[in-house]
């Protein structure tokens, strides 16, 4: 069975402007939609978060193999082996 949600006007009134721009069937449909944009922000906004995390954790290592890239490096390396 379903939940009642209890809307202010001014809600109601945007979903109704919603649902008639956006072609919706019913109101429900609107919020979905909505709930679904709502999802997809969240869990992007986790993904960033991994992601940062993921780079704190190599940029040291990532800045190390990095200099060993750069120009004459390649001559060092020669010179150790």
């Amino acid at each position: 069975m379903g939940k009642l949600l209890m809307l202010r006007d001014d809600d109601d009134r945007r979903i109704e402007r919603l649902k008639t721009r956006l072609g919706a069937p019913s109101k429900v449909q609107v919020v979905r939609s909505a709930l679904d944009l709502l999802e997809a922000r969240a869990d992007r906004e986790e993904r960033i978060v991994r992601w940062r995390h993921a780079a704190r954790l190599v940029a040291a290592s990532s800045a190390e193999v990095n200099r060993e890239f750069r120009p004459g490096a390649r001559r060092r390396l020669q010179r150790l082996a």
